[in-house]
C-alpha cells in the first residue's frame, strides 16, 4: 500500500477515489443477520425534481452521520434511497418543458442519484425504488383490493376545488387566494365521485398513540392531535318544520341549547338546495351558493371572510326551548367539521354574535356572568365564558359547566340527541382526476356496479405512452385502449376502467416496508425482512410533513397490522424535523431577485453585476428558487468538495434549528480539513510505524498527558452529542479543540511516547470525523496504516481512568505569609477547600485562638486566612 501523503488536501481526488472503491466493494450492501442488533435509518425520499437542493444536502447529511456512527457502534444499518416519482410536480413540469412525464421524471431520477452519489451518502443502492415503476405500485393496487374487500375503501361524491380552465382537481395547498396556482383562474367547488379511505375508523387509536411517541418531536405531536382534533359534545336533532328532514348538528356547548336562535348550513349541505326548492329564496339562494363556491373554504380561509348567508326559506325547531329558527346557509358553515350544520347562539359566539346582527336575527341569553345579569339589547359582543344558566328551563340556575353533561344526558332521555364524539380528521379521498398516478383497480359495469380488478390482472399499467391533453388534463378518459375492458364478474364488454389515480401520498404512506425487501415478488413484502427491519428507527425530514405524511404512514401501518401482514402498529420510532436552509435574500431595484452569481463586491457597497447599481439587501429567508436565495450544491461540491459540505451543513447549526447560510462558514470549514490534513502530514512519517499508546497517564510527560486526557474527553463529549442529541456541530466543535491541542506538540518532540500518544489523538480525530467527512477520513485511515475502510472500524471508546482528574495543590497564606500546602480532590468546593484549610495543623500554629476576620478561597488555588 502507498503510504505517500500528498502536501495538501485534494478533495476531489481523494473523494472520487474513494466514491468508487464504496460502490466497487459494496460497502453499504446489508441483509438481515437475526443475531445482529439492526438499526434502520431512512430520510423521507425526494421527490425527483431534476437536482437536489441545499435542503437535500442537509437532510441527507444528518441521516448519513447518524447511519455511519450507528454502523461503528456494531449495528446492522439499514440505509436505502428511492425516489417519491409521481405527482402533479411531474406534470406541471412537463407541460413546461414540453416533454412526458414519464421522461421527464426518470432522466431526473438518473440526474439526481448521480449527485447524491457525489455527497458520499451511505446508500444501499440495491434496494432503490422507484414509485411510479409497476413493481411498486403493482403492490399498491392489490393493498387496495383487500382495503375494499375489508369496507376499509368506498366511493361517494364529494365536494373538491375544481379548476375548469386545467379541467382538474386541486388541493387546498394549490388554492391560492381563490385562485388555481397554474393558470390563476377562478376556482369552484364542484361535486364529483370521490374513492375514500375510512382512515376515520382509526382516528381514536391514532390520537392515543400520539402519546406514546416519546421519540418524537413535542410540537409535532401536538400538530397531529390538533389534526385529528378530537371533540366531546353532542348531537342534536332539529326537526324542519312541516317536513320529514331531521338537521343534526354537532356542538361542544349544548350547554347554550336554549340560545340558539337560527340555523347556518354548510353550502354544500344537502338540504340547502332541498329545502330551497320551489321557495321564492330559491334563485337567491342558487345564486349564493355558485358565489360561495368560489371562495376558498379552507377553515383558515374562512376566518378572514366577513361571515355572510342567506335564508333558504325553511325553517327548522328548536328542540328543547320550541323556537322557530330560520334555517340560512353561511360560508363560515364547513361540511367538513361536524355534520355542515351549525345551530347559532348569538349570545354565546363571537362569530354567531356579529351574523346576528348584521341580519337582524334574535339573541338570547342563556348562560350569565357569576357577578351580573346580561342584557340581550345592549351587548356589544358574545359572551363566551362559563356562568349561571338562565333562559334554560329545568336547568336554569346551574352552572354552565355542569349543564353540559346534564343537557346531554336529557336529550338523550328525549331521544332528541346523544352524548358523542366528533373528529375533525375526514376520510382520505385519494381519487386525483389526473394522469401521472397509480391507476386505482377498479372497474364500472353498467350491470354489476363498481367490480374490483382480479389479483392476477394486476398490475394495471398506466400507459407511460400517453400524450397529456390541453390544459395538463388527463388522457385516461379518452384513452380507449385503457379505458375499454370486460367485466370481471359478468363478462360484459361494456365496462369502463376508473380512470381517476391515486393521491401520491398513498406511495409514500407504505415505502418504508418495501425497502426491507424490494424485490420480493410474492408479495407486498417479505414478512420476515419487515419484522427484522422495522419500524425504522430514525426518520428524518422536513416539518413541512408533520401532518399528511406522517399520519398517513400511521393509518396505512394500522391497514397493514389489521390485515395481519406486520407486527407493529407504528412505523417511526424517533423523528427528527430538521431545520429549513435560509440565506439572504439581494435584489436590485432594476432586475428584481438576483442570483449570488448576479451579484459583485462594489465600493462599500455590493452591486448588481448586470447593471452596477447598489443592491436591496432583504431579509433571511428559506432558500427558494423564486427569491434566487440559492447555492447549486454542484457549484459547492466542485470547488470544496463534498466533505466541506457536509461539514458546513452539520456545523452551522444543531439538526432541528434553521441553518443560515455563510460563504465565511464554507471558507472555515475547508480551512480546518486543511488543517486536519496538515497535522496528520506532520506526524505521519513518525505515527504510521507505531501503535496508539494504551498505557497508563500517569507515565506520561505533562503536555503528553494533557493531550491524552483531552482525547479522552473528546470521545466522550463526540459520543454523547451524537448518541442523545444529534448535535452534530458541538461535536465538531469539540474535535476543532482536540486537534489545536495536538498542534500543541512539537513532531520534533524527543520523548519516544509522543508518537504512541499522537498516533491515539490522530487516529481518534479520524475516527470521530468519519461520520461527518468520510472520504477524508478514509484517505487518512488508510494513510496511517489500515487495511480496512474506516466503516468497518469500531467507534472509539474512552478511558474513565484517563478522564479522572488530577488533584489541585492548595496553598495556604495567613495574613499574606505562605504557611501551609495540601493537596485536595480535584472536584471539592470553596467550602471544603475553607474547612480544610482551617483545620491544618500548619496553620493552626498562626490562627490560634485568634479570631478569623476574613478566609478568601482563590480560584481554588490559594486560600489567603486573615487573623
Amino acid at each position: 500500500m502507498n503510504n505517500k501523503m500528498d502536501e495538501k488536501y485534494d478533495p476531489k481526488k481523494i473523494e472520487r477515489k474513494w466514491q468508487h472503491y464504496w460502490e466497487a466493494s459494496h460497502l453499504f450492501k446489508v441483509k438481515e443477520e437475526p443475531n445482529k442488533k439492526k438499526f434502520y435509518l431512512l430520510e423521507m425520499f425526494p421527490y425527483p425534481s431534476g437536482k437536489i437542493h441545499m435542503g437535500h444536502v442537509r437532510n441527507y447529511t444528518i441521516g448519513d452521520v447518524v447511519a455511519r456512527y450507528k454502523r461503528m457502534r456494531g449495528f446492522n444499518v439499514l440505509h436505502p434511497m428511492g425516489w417519491d416519482a409521481f405527482g402533479m410536480p411531474a406534470e406541471n413540469a412537463a407541460i413546461a418543458n414540453n416533454t412526458h412525464p414519464a421522461k421527464w421524471t426518470y432522466d431526473n431520477i438518473d440526474a439526481m442519484r448521480s449527485e447524491l452519489k457525489r455527497v458520499g451518502f451511505s446508500y444501499d443502492w440495491d434496494r432503490e425504488i422507484t414509485t411510479c415503476a409497476p413493481e411498486y405500485y403493482r403492490w399498491e393496487q392489490w393493498l387496495f383490493l383487500k382495503m375494499y374487500e375489508k369496507g376499509m375503501v368506498y366511493r361517494k361524491e364529494s365536494y373538491v376545488n375544481w379548476c375548469e380552465a386545467c379541467q382538474t382537481v386541486l388541493a387546498n395547498e394549490q388554492v391560492e387566494a381563490g385562485l388555481c396556482w397554474r393558470c390563476s383562474r377562478q376556482v369552484r367547488r364542484k361535486r364529483l365521485a370521490q374513492w375514500f379511505f375510512r382512515i376515520t375508523d382509526y382516528a381514536e387509536d391514532l390520537l392515543a398513540y400520539c402519546d406514546q411517541l416519546p421519540g418524537w418531536p413535542e410540537k409535532v405531536i401536538t400538530m397531529q392531535k390538533n389534526w385529528i382534533g378530537k371533540s366531546s359534545g353532542a348531537e342534536i336533532q332539529f326537526p324542519v318544520e312541516d317536513s320529514e328532514e331531521v338537521i343534526h348538528v354537532f356542538t361542544t356547548r349544548q350547554d347554550t341549547v336554549y340560545g340558539a336562535t337560527f340555523m347556518c348550513l354548510a353550502p354544500e349541505h344537502p338540504l340547502v338546495e332541498k329545502l330551497s326548492r320551489g321557495k321564492p329564496q330559491e334563485r337567491e339562494v342558487k345564486s349564493s351558493v355558485e358565489r360561495m363556491a368560489f371562495q376558498d373554504r379552507s377553515g383558515r380561509a374562512i376566518e378572514s371572510y366577513e361571515k355572510e348567508g342567506v335564508f333558504i326559506g325553511a325553517y327548522c325547531i328548536n328542540p328543547l326551548s320550541g323556537r322557530r329558527m330560520p334555517i340560512y346557509t353561511a360560508n363560515f358553515a364547513l361540511m367538513e367539521y361536524g355534520t355542515g350544520a351549525v345551530m347559532a347562539v348569538p349570545a354565546h359566539d363571537q362569530r354567531d354574535f356579529e351574523f346576528a346582527k348584521k341580519y337582524g336575527l334574535d339573541i338570547a341569553v342563556v348562560v350569565r356572568p357569576y357577578e351580573h345579569e346580561l342584557d340581550a339589547a345592549s351587548m356589544t359582543e358574545a359572551y363566551v365564558d362559563e356562568g349561571i344558566m338562565v333562559n334554560s328551563g329545568p336547568f336554569n340556575g346551574m352552572k354552565s359547566t355542569d349543564a353540559l353533561d346534564a343537557i346531554a344526558d336529557y336529550l338523550e332521555q328525549k331521544g332528541l340527541g346523544r352524548k358523542t364524539v366528533n373528529f375533525r380528521l375526514r376520510d382520505w379521498g385519494i381519487s386525483r382526476q389526473r394522469y401521472w398516478g397509480a391507476p386505482i383497480p377498479m372497474i364500472h359495469c353498467p350491470s354489476c356496479g363498481i367490480v374490483p380488478v382480479p389479483e392476477s390482472d394486476l398490475p394495471i399499467l398506466l400507459p407511460e405512452d400517453a400524450a397529456l391533453l390541453n390544459g395538463g388534463r388527463s388522457p385516461l378518459p379518452n384513452l380507449k385502449r385503457f379505458v375499454d375492458t370486460h367485466c370481471p364478474k359478468c363478462g360484459s364488454s361494456e365496462a369502463r376502467r376508473e380512470t381517476d389515480t391515486m393521491d401520491t401520498f398513498v406511495e409514500s404512506s407504505w415505502y418504508f416496508e418495501r425497502y426491507c425487501s424490494p424485490h420480493y415478488t410474492e408479495g407486498i413484502f417479505e414478512k420476515e425482512a419487515v419484522d427484522y427491519w422495522m419500524p425504522v428507527d430514525q426518520y428524518i425530514g422536513g416539518v413541512e410533513h408533520a401532518i399528511l405524511h406522517l399520519l398517513y404512514s400511521r393509518y396505512f401501518t394500522r391497514v397493514l397490522y389489521d390485515l395481519g401482514l406486520i407486527r407493529f402498529k407504528e412505523p417511526f420510532t424517533r423523528l427528527l424535523t430538521q431545520g429549513m436552509v435560509c440565506k439572504e435574500t439581494v435584489s436590485c431595484p432594476k432586475h428584481g431577485y438576483l442570483l449570488p452569481s448576479e451579484v459583485k463586491e462594489g465600493d462599500p457597497d455590493r452591486v448588481c453585476a448586470r447593471c452596477g447599481e447598489p443592491v436591496v439587501v432583504g431579509r433571511i429567508e428559506k432558500m427558494s428558487k423564486s427569491k434566487k436565495n440559492v447555492i447549486e450544491p454542484d457549484a459547492l461540491l466542485e470547488k470544496y468538495g463534498a466533505d466541506v459540505t457536509r461539514l458546513f451543513c452539520l456545523f452551522a447549526a444543531p439538526p432541528e434549528k434553521d441553518l443560515e447560510w455563510s460563504d465565511q462558514g464554507v471558507e472555515g470549514g475547508f480551512r480546518f480539513l486543511n488543517r486536519i490534513w496538515r497535522l496528520a502530514r506532520n506526524w505521519m512519517d513518525r505515527i504510521s510505524a507505531v501503535k496508539p499508546y494504551a498505557g497508563s497517564v500517569d507515565d506520561l510527560a505533562p503536555d503528553l498527558k494533557a493531550l491524552y486526557k483531552t482525547t479522552h474527553l473528546t470521545i466522550k463529549r463526540v459520543t454523547n452529542d451524537i448518541e442523545e442529541r444529534y448535535h452534530f456541530n458541538t461535536a465538531i466543535s469539540a474535535v476543532m479543540e482536540l486537534a489545536n491541542a495536538s498542534y500543541g506538540i512539537d513532531p520534533s518532540l524527543k520523548d519516544p511516547l509522543a508518537a504512541p500518544v499522537m498516533r491515539f489523538a490522530i487516529e481518534s480525530i479520524v475516527l470521530l470525523l468519519s461520520p461527518i467527512v468520510p472520504h477524508l477520513c478514509e484517505e487518512l485511515w488508510q494513510l496511517i496504516g489500515h487495511q480496512e475502510s474506516i466503516l468497518l472500524a469500531p467507534w472509539p471508546g474512552f478511558s474513565e481512568d484517563a478522564l479522572r482528574k488530577d488533584d489541585l495543590l492548595i496553598v495556604v497564606q495567613v495574613n499574606g505569609k505562605l504557611r501551609s500546602r495540601f493537596h485536595v480532590s480535584a472536584d471539592a468546593d470553596d467550602e471544603t477547600i475553607e474547612r480544610m484549610a482551617l483545620a491544618d495543623e500548619r496553620v493552626k500554629k498562626f490562627t490560634g485562638d485568634k479570631p478569623i476576620k476574613r478566609v478568601i478561597v482563590v480560584k481554588r488555588k490559594l486560600v489567603n486566612i486573615v487573623v
